[in-house]
């Protein structure tokens, strides 16, 4: 027995010698509550965050043998050897390596079990996927060939069709650089720069109408359309026209049915009151015609105020006389409403919101302006105002020469151009909750110039709309 103490005090020793450097506290004086019970020795090294507790043998103690050993069982005294350690406070970073490690840890182990997550089903899959947000799904799509692949599957089409459509987007171009599109998302309010290989790069293009997540294109000489998805790059190029028209046109587009898939049409009319339409299942240009003399001729059409849409009828605005001229493109009949502005008026732009017909215009008077937002009354033909940007916009243009455009308008969403020398500001309106929201300037990416919109037009973002 006296070799065995012999060795645990050697033992003792020998950890005393490696803690020399630190400061190792006195040993803990024995309790009085009982005599029997051993006594420790704390070691502590404050360069490490641990502790050792040894008894504390005395050469008189008659209990030595009871402490250290017991008979066919191992010694207490390795037990009492294990670290100890010092209760601290860990950082937050720590906390969530820790918990993030965790859930990755029980993520493999169950949760992402790959035996289990191969017989997900197919079509289950398409329809949670096709309910993620546009950008999202881009992203997606970068994962592997098989989720790039996805969008061309028709089932998946299915699905997007099914689906409500989601916010519109906004195509515009800007005058620093009129061969490249700049995307306003304003869910996200970014600005996205998508890039369509396609179109001429020699020419300027000016985006004139869309349909089903589909742009379309009218080179600055009227001489040639394309058709395009800004996001997919899916691209067209429509035929030659029967007969040539220099003057200015007016562009509009619909859909034949619910998806780009059943079809669609691309209409054209002139000043002199010429039109064709296209037709994207047979690629023809189709009812080459003029309009009816029950309308008046020359149509003075308004192209500040692109045409707008509501199911298969499209819409312009007629400066003289005032009032609107509509076309069927199922039925081929076009219409004409005489409906007198609202007065001082300047700047005025066409709207629609579901079924509704607004007006979107300047309203100035003296030194005054504000923008006013109007709808068309189908019983009495008249514009009725129903909201104005609020006063505290409005005085920011008092005594300002402010010029408005229309850069867009889809799904009850318009998106306004306001200009003058002292500035340029873009603006959305929503006509459902009435909202007036500033947009963020555009610049080009990695740089910090602000650039001028020229024009644009709104479209729904559609990973599946083919041209």
């Amino acid at each position: 027995m006296e070799e065995e103490l012999a060795m645990l005090r050697q033992l003792i020793g020998q950890l005393q010698e490696l803690l020399h450097n630190g400061s190792p506290p006195p040993p803990s004086p024995p309790s009085s509550s009982s005599s029997s019970s051993p006594s420790f020795l704390v070691l502590h090294n404050p360069q490490y965050q641990n502790r050792w507790c040894l008894p504390l043998i005395d050469d008189t103690s008659s209990d030595c043998d009871n402490t250290v050993m017991a008979a066919g069982k191992r010694p207490r005294i390795f037990k009492m050897l294990e670290t100890v350690k010092h209760p601290f406070k860990r950082s937050r970073k720590q906390k969530n390596q820790g918990k993030s490690c965790t859930e990755v840890d029980d993520g493999i182990n169950g949760n992402m079990d790959q035996e289990l997550w191969q017989e997900f089903p197919q079509d289950l899959f398409e329809a949670v996927v096709s309910r993620l947000p546009v950008a999202t799904l881009f992203q997606f799509r970068a994962v592997c060939r098989k989720w790039n692949s996805l969008i061309d599957s028709d089932s998946f089409t299915k699905y997007c069709t099914d689906l409500p459509q989601t916010v519109p987007w906004f195509y515009t171009i800007t005058h620093e650089n009129v061969n490249s599109g700049q995307v306003y998302d304003p869910s996200s309010k970014k600005w996205r720069h998508p890039v369509i290989p396609a179109l001429p790069k020699k020419s300027i293009v000016l985006p004139m109408a869309s349909a089903g997540g589909l742009v379309c294109f009218l080179d600055i000489g009227h001489r040639n359309f394309y058709v395009s998805n800004p996001l997919t790059k899916s691209f067209r190029e429509l035929p030659a026209r029967s007969f040539k028209v220099w003057s200015r046109v007016a562009v509009g587009m619909t859909l034949n049915g619910n998806s780009t898939s059943d079809g669609y049409k691309v209409l054209w009319v002139g000043c002199e009151g010429e039109y064709e339409v296209y037709d994207s299942l047979r690629n023809v240009w189709t009812k080459r015609g003029t309009i009816p003399s029950n309308i008046k001729l020359p149509v003075l059409l308004n192209f500040k105020s692109q045409p707008v849409a509501t199911r298969s009828t499209l819409y312009f605005m007629l400066t003289d006389p005032e009032g609107i001229l509509s076309y069927d493109m199922v039925s081929g009949k076009w219409k004409q409403y005489i409906i007198p502005c609202p007065p001082h008026l300047s700047d005025h732009t066409l709207a629609e919101c579901g079924e509704r017909l607004m007006l979107v215009g300047l309203l100035t008077k003296n030194a005054a302006t504000c923008v006013c937002i109007w709808e068309l009354q189908k019983m009495t033909l008249l514009w009725k105002e129903v909201d104005r940007m609020p006063n505290v916009w409005c005085l920011e243009f008092y005594g300002k020469h402010i010029r408005m455009n229309c850069l867009g308008n889809k799904g009850c969403l318009i998106l306004l151009s306001l200009r003058s020398r002292q500035m340029n500001r873009l603006i959305t309106y929503n006509a459902v909750t009435k909202e007036w929201t500033k947009v963020p300037g555009c610049t080009v990416p990695r740089g910090r110039k602000r650039l001028w919109i020229a024009c644009g037009t709104a479209f729904h973002p559609s990973p599946t709309a083919r041209a």
